[in-house]
């Protein structure tokens, strides 16, 4: 039997004492009063009597509360029972309207200050070090439990928004036309005229064959030295486009180029061949692909960086969370914010959820057994509920020797 019991047992065995105690004075002034009556027998008969009415009448006040007296089921007895759902709105509603008001919830949400909070735990090492951890962790526990086919769905969905959306046609001659005017082209045409001319000069026989091959009769008339002079020529003429950044040749490509990026950006034929190469490259089958390989290869280097406490993922989470502490703890105005951030939203979320927190207690209370809850009622309350038998049966006492005496007197 736990203490509660104990304490109850007691208790009620203290007040029901009392009781028996009234009655048996109260039986012995009645038989001495018959074999040798005394005055003072009345005041006491009437003290005994009096207490055992007030007895009576708050054992059955107190037990009217939990259940039947004596099993009889008397109107408006066994009340916290029969009276359960109603007991449990009104409790609801009061814990709404007294304890979830703005009046009662500000004192106690401006004195919360998470961001001292914060700074106290982050400014000692030891916790800091053990929060960039457990962030690790939290971390690495989020990227292996998420359902690898929604992130996969997700990114193919938005890729292919994206792709639909991207207009190759004017990106590619925006792109030339960007290169052209910080004239990459010329680098590259300097890039190839020597691998042009070294590939003339290495080629000799093979220029002299197919001019011979296309005028046989050149073969017989000195052939090889009109060869020669045709790629000396060549060469030379190589020469000049490369020595020469404004060389003829080289303006005639620049304005090709113009007339190609101009060409790509409104030609109708350009537009064509860019939206079958996206026809055709990008495929929900192809994109469900590439985005699972991303993801894949994304998800591994993530878990392998924060698993490595070297890595530099990992440096750069200590790093920032040490920003964020040294933040705090030299700027006044940041940990303010905070603590009003945190202060607004707990004090509207407090009074927007107390009726819901009202109704949460009704339905608790209603969904309970109404004896068990009477029951758990009378183990947390009874033993003070007790006193007021003692009382009564003390108070019941004295006023009805008050009333005797004050009738003896003015009679």
């Amino acid at each position: 039997m736990n203490i509660k019991k104990q304490q109850l047992k007691k208790h009620k065995l203290i007040a029901t004492g009392l009781f028996v105690l009234m009655a048996i004075v109260y039986v012995l002034m009645l038989l001495l009063s018959k074999h040798n009556h005394q005055s003072w027998m009345n005041y006491v008969k009437a003290f005994s009597e009096a207490g055992m009415v007030g007895a009576l009448a708050d054992w059955f006040a107190v037990t009217a509360l939990f259940k039947y007296p004596l099993g009889i089921k008397i109107p408006h007895t066994n009340l916290i029972n029969n009276n359960k759902d109603a007991l449990g709105e009104n409790l609801g509603s009061f814990v709404s309207e007294n304890f979830l008001n703005q009046a009662t919830i500000r004192p106690y949400v401006t004195k919360i200050d998470l961001s001292g909070f914060i700074v106290n735990w982050i400014s000692n090492e030891k916790k800091f070090n053990k929060t960039t951890v457990e962030i690790r962790k939290v971390l690495k526990s989020i990227l292996l439990k998420i359902d690898d086919k929604e992130v996969i769905l997700i990114i193919s969905s938005k890729g292919k928004d994206i792709l639909n959306d991207l207009n190759l046609q004017e990106l590619v001659s925006k792109g030339l036309f960007y290169a052209v005017e910080n004239n990459e082209h010329q680098r590259l045409i300097s890039l190839l005229i020597p691998q042009a001319k070294l590939y003339v000069e290495n080629n000799k026989e093979a220029i002299y064959d197919k001019v011979v091959e296309k005028n046989p009769i050149l073969g017989l008339i000195g052939g090889k030295a009109i060869t020669n002079q045709l790629i000396s020529g060549i060469i030379s003429f190589l020469d000049d486009i490369q020595n020469n950044g404004n060389h003829n040749i080289r303006n005639e490509i620049t304005t090709k180029l113009y007339e190609i990026c101009e060409s790509i950006k409104t030609d109708e034929n350009w537009k064509s061949r860019f939206d079958n190469l996206k026809e055709e490259f990008i495929t929900d089958e192809k994109l469900q692909d590439y985005a699972s390989k991303l993801w894949e290869n994304t998800k591994s280097n993530l878990v392998s960086n924060l698993e490595d406490e070297n890595s530099a993922l990992n440096q750069y989470i200590e790093k920032y969370l040490k920003e964020i502490r040294q933040n705090l703890v030299e700027n006044e105005s940041t940990k303010a914010k905070i603590n009003k951030t945190v202060h607004k939203f707990i004090y509207k979320l407090a009074l927007r959820n107390s009726n819901e927190i009202g109704n949460i207690i009704s339905k608790t209370v209603k969904d309970w057994d109404g004896k068990e809850m009477s029951d758990k009622l009378e183990l947390e309350v009874g033993k003070d509920l007790q006193f007021i038998r003692i009382n009564g049966t003390l108070v019941g006492g004295i006023v009805g020797l008050l009333i005797y005496s004050l009738t003896v007197f003015f009679t």
